[in-house]
């Protein structure tokens, strides 16, 4: 933790360095976030829902799965630009270093620009809430709750995964968008919008309706299914042989050869 809080400090201190360009970053990644958000309110001045789901109903997912793929973007760039540590030679010199591997990946690159989409993502949500009225408890704060841990998560093990891939080849990584940026566009909305094979794709395989759909229906007071509550948990679990596949490339890695 020591490390990584050092790395935080040191990638700030490099940003401040260039003022104006972190002005400008922050203002493009404004613009483009509320672009997003544009196009899914336009959508409901045709439509007053989408399969049952209202306007701030799908803004509350849209908000959470927002809000937990930005603080990967922030806090594990590292893992998502992880091709090019491999292509360029850097990970053959952390290796070299007496320190995790794992949080050396992660502290490579920390994009601090995106604590705006942090900060519009808590603003939507928030706003969504409140315009959603709904009737607050211990259970349902537990599951919002579960719900914004399980987002980032899922994001946290898919950066992972995905990094795992660049050990194999660094070619094709389109493949990665597909399960970051892809994944991030579909899961914005709820996952039951979407046809029967697509929500179980997105259950047993890439466990998105666990953290922005089966939680939400009982949020949103469309079940009573308590199990509901805690399914986000079970995103946990996808980190575990994430982190394993990770550590089997890293042993099996033999150099660029730089």
């Amino acid at each position: 933790m020591k490390i990584y809080i050092n790395y935080l400090k040191l990638h700030l201190k490099s940003l401040c360095e260039y003022k104006s360009s972190l002005i400008l970053s922050i203002l493009s990644q404004i613009l483009v976030f509320f672009s997003f958000t544009f196009v899914i309110t336009s959508m409901f001045d045709k439509f007053n829902n989408i399969k049952g789901f209202t306007l701030y109903e799908v803004l509350l997912t849209f908000s959470i799965i927002n809000f937990g793929y930005a603080i990967n973007e922030v806090f594990a760039r590292g893992l998502d630009q992880f091709d090019s540590l491999i292509i360029t030679g850097d990970f053959d010199r952390l290796l070299l270093r007496p320190i995790n591997i794992l949080a050396q990946v992660i502290g490579f690159k920390i994009q601090y620009v995106k604590v705006t989409k942090i900060i519009y993502s808590l603003i939507i949500m928030i706003y969504s809430l409140i315009k959603l009225n709904l009737s607050w408890n211990l259970l349902k704060i537990l599951t919002l709750l579960f719900m914004i841990i399980s987002s980032i998560a899922i994001f946290f093990a898919i950066f992972l995964v995905t990094a795992s891939y660049c050990f194999i080849t660094v070619q094709g990584l389109e493949i990665r968008n597909v399960l970051t940026d892809g994944g991030k566009n579909i899961a914005q909305y709820p996952m039951g919008v979407f046809p029967k094979s697509i929500l179980k794709f997105f259950t047993f395989i890439i466990p998105y309706s666990l953290v922005n759909y089966y939680p939400l229906l009982f949020l949103i007071d469309k079940s009573s299914n308590i199990i509901y509550i805690f399914l986000p948990l079970l995103v946990l679990l996808y980190i575990i042989p994430a982190i394993i596949l990770f550590n089997k490339g890293a042993t099996k890695y033999l150099s660029t050869g730089s």
